[in-house]
């Protein structure tokens, strides 16, 4: 079975860029456009990890991670944050309630490694 990734940005570039990566793994998508939109994917169905973007409309990707670890069927779920700006900040990882912070600088470098490394 495929693990089933969650790709949530604002820029549809983005999540077709990430979700094409992924895909060409073996991994299975799903794509949110801001974090509202991505909790009608916590309706039951599995998913192994979700990346987000932190600066979207609506809700962002603190909002969305708070949300996620509200609910007992994902509360565990790993979750990946990224921005714009590189932050390696281990106080900042631990609050925001990521398992993971990428710069989207890095993105491209970074993002198949952190993936596999988090859920195989």
């Amino acid at each position: 079975m495929n693990k089933t990734v969650l790709v949530v940005d604002d820029s549809d570039f983005v999540v077709q860029m990430i979700r094409f990566t992924l895909e060409q793994e073996g991994y299975t998508t799903l794509a949110g456009i801001d974090g509202q939109d991505a909790l009608k994917h916590f309706d039951g169905q599995h998913i192994d990890l979700v990346i987000t973007d932190l600066n979207m409309p609506k809700l962002d990707g603190l909002g969305l991670i708070h949300s996620i670890r509200l609910q007992a069927a994902y509360q565990h779920i790993p979750i990946v944050l990224f921005d714009s700006h590189s932050n390696s900040d281990t106080d900042y990882l631990k609050r925001s309630g990521a398992n993971a912070l990428l710069s989207k600088d890095m993105m491209n470098e970074t993002l198949v490694s952190t993936v596999k490394q988090m859920i195989g």
